[in-house]
């Protein structure tokens, strides 16, 4: 079955809901095009709601989201989808649980990424960290726009880059062969984030040459 189609240019990635919303929907209004909720502490019901929440204000404006790691919570809120770490869960088990029209992501940090990704089960991945970042403590090294490309080149799906990116490295990241982008802090942590998301939206038109 062929899955519907999703803009994944730009992925804002958050820790948190409740207080967050007004900022997501700021970034949405700005050019994000799909949510990834990530909250490592709260427990299942909590994020649960959260997302549940989330969704009912993304769904009118056409913006999926999805859910960091926990796929029982992606089906309990209808979420749009889950995004797997490497130690998250098999991708394949997901896609039983979820079915066959939610997105599956899976992260790569790997120079020298691993042949394990079923392009019948997985829809993207989730590249990095490209630079520097103290958004993730315990991030791998980063790749650097030459082992990004070189890792991308060996991925036959959708990739996003994450890690490190901002308006100012955000053109040069997409023309390395990105996909899409997803950020934290680039917007999370801007006083205007429809702005920002607007400024990474043209870097991101720039880097595609339109």
């Amino acid at each position: 079955m062929t899955r519907p189609p999703r803009d994944l240019s730009l992925m804002l990635v958050t820790d948190a809901a409740g207080a967050f919303v007004e900022t997501v929907l700021a970034a949405v209004e700005g050019g994000v095009t799909i949510v990834q909720l990530r909250d490592k502490e709260a427990d299942d019901a909590t994020l649960t709601e959260a997302a549940r929440a989330l969704k009912r204000r993304l769904a009118p404006l056409g913006v999926p989201l999805i859910v960091n790691d926990r796929v029982a919570v992606a089906r309990a809120a209808g979420a749009d989808g889950v995004h797997l770490g490497q130690s998250d869960g098999d991708p394949a088990i997901a896609r039983e649980i979820l079915g066959p029209e939610p997105l599956i992501g899976l992260s790569e940090t790997a120079p020298d990424p691993t042949d394990t990704v079923d392009p019948a089960v997985v829809d993207k991945v989730g590249l990095g960290p490209v630079f520097p970042t103290a958004t993730k403590p315990d991030a791998a090294a980063p790749l650097g726009l030459d082992g990004f490309r070189t890792t991308r080149g060996a991925i036959d799906l959708p990739v996003i880059a994450i890690g490190g990116i901002d308006a100012a490295n955000a053109n040069s990241v997409i023309r390395a062969g990105a996909d899409g982008l997803a950020v934290v802090s680039a917007i999370c942590g801007a006083p205007d984030p429809r702005a920002a998301a607007l400024a990474l939206r043209q870097a991101i038109r720039d880097g595609r040459g339109r």
